[in-house]
């Protein structure tokens, strides 16, 4: 909930305490898993379900066996009054814990401000205190903690922009991030994941500090949890053992999206704690890790911007063809079915195991260097589908054999299809179709 994370929990109390209802909705009761929820709100949710909320959500109905439904309204004043107040969904998927609007779950993430700034500036800092901000043009929210901040440190060349806005239309942090990759500020002091998120999707390199080392007695960091209405003890206690449970894969879904998260020792954690050592072997289509070092993870919202900003980008798919029939001898002439993918994409089936056949390398590296016209620094784009580790074996090879602009995306065509984006067949690579 973006209004509640940016804001402390307190300067919005002037409503009324949620009161507890009288037909309280517990977990055996609910025939599905009814979420409010912003229709524009990235990184947190949107009506395709690209956001980070929208993936735990699907969390939640997988484990309870229930569809997911969304009841939408811009997330700003009145929110929890027109949704889950007035009955129309049961669950808001992130509040700041202690947001005394809503009873709050246990905290699933804790995120702090960041520092934003363009990697090529010359700036190296890592606190709003170092002297190269100082006559820095930065860009803040407005009424969040980022404005102490810079007054703390004295800085007074500030760009500020709106905090309550109708998120059909505005989405001023997000702003914020673009002006500073434009070049129209130096610097900007957003809530972390709103900076991540927003930061990685920009053609200029931006680097994002998390503010980690600002003094205490400046609250940079917040805890996130679910909210539900008053008085239904056990849709609590379902969604906290749901969290203990699936923390690590929810730690996955969040740093994919590039949200600072912030460990119970203070330090922050990292996608490649989430990498094994080696090449997944077996159960391919298994919880993945968060990134893959050497390459760049991105989300359905960062590949749709990649694909209409860079004409040159090359989408490579390794999902494996369907065994041959078993009625078809080996001398028999097969072909594969067509396989539904992403627009432009060049199939190479069978090319992301763990230990490769010879011929199935010699696909896999044959396929790379056409795509790529040979250009080892060309952009490239692996997949498959969602928990598919085929897709992630297949870019760290890539990755090993020297290529040097590496994107996975994770989430695959499952996710692209679901979010209403068209599919085209494609045939394997070098059976004849025009790759």
């Amino acid at each position: 909930m973006l209004a509640w994370i940016v804001t402390p929990a307190a300067a919005l109390l002037s409503l009324a305490v949620l009161a507890a209802p009288a037909d309280a909705v517990e977990v055996s009761d609910r025939a599905s898993v009814r979420v409010c929820a912003d229709a524009n709100l990235l990184p947190y949710s949107n009506d395709r379900l690209e956001g980070f909320e929208n993936e735990i959500a699907r969390l939640i109905g997988e484990e309870l066996q229930r569809p997911v439904t969304y009841f939408w309204w811009p997330q700003a004043i009145g929110f929890v009054r027109n949704t889950l107040r007035a009955r129309q969904c049961d669950l808001v998927i992130g509040t700041a814990s202690g947001e005394e609007l809503m009873q709050n779950t246990n905290p699933y993430y804790r995120s702090v401000y960041a520092l934003v700034y363009r990697t090529r500036s010359g700036i190296r800092a890592e606190s709003l205190g170092d002297p190269a901000l100082r006559d820095a043009r930065v860009g803040i929210v407005e009424r969040t903690p980022a404005a102490n901040l810079v007054r703390r440190y004295g800085i007074t060349r500030t760009e500020p922009y709106q905090l309550n806005t109708d998120t059909r239309a505005n989405n001023p942090a997000a702003d914020a991030i673009r002006d500073v990759a434009a070049g129209r500020t130096d610097a900007a002091v957003i809530w972390g994941p709103i900076a991540g998120y927003f930061a990685a999707q920009q053609t200029e390199p931006l680097t994002v500090v998390p503010l980690i080392k600002e003094p205490a007695v400046l609250r940079l960091q917040f805890s996130i949890s679910m909210g539900i209405r008053a008085e239904e003890p056990e849709w609590k206690h379902w969604l906290n053992d749901f969290i203990k449970r699936r923390q690590a894969e929810i730690d996955r879904i969040l740093l994919r999206y590039h949200v600072p998260l912030i460990a119970e020792d203070g330090t922050l954690k990292t996608a490649a704690a989430t990498e094994p050592p080696g090449y997944r072997m077996d159960e391919y289509r298994s919880p993945v890790p968060a990134g893959l070092s050497g390459a760049a993870t991105v989300t359905l919202p960062e590949l749709r911007g990649l694909m209409e900003r860079t004409p040159d980008l090359r989408l490579v798919d390794v999902m494996p063809a369907p065994a041959r029939p078993a009625d078809r001898g080996d001398g028999a002439v097969w072909v594969p079915p067509p396989r539904l993918t992403l627009p432009g994409a060049v199939w190479l089936p069978n090319t992301g195991y763990g230990q490769l056949s010879d011929a199935q390398e010699r696909l896999l590296r044959s396929g790379l260097d056409v795509v790529s016209r040979g250009d080892r620094a060309a952009p490239l784009v692996l997949f498959c589908e969602r928990n598919c580790w085929m897709s992630w074996n297949a870019a760290r090879r890539a990755v090993e054999w020297g290529y040097s602009n590496v994107r996975w995306y994770s989430d695959g065509t499952g996710r692209w299809q679901e979010a209403g984006y068209p599919l085209e067949p494609a045939l394997p690579f070098g059976s004849g179709a025009s790759n």
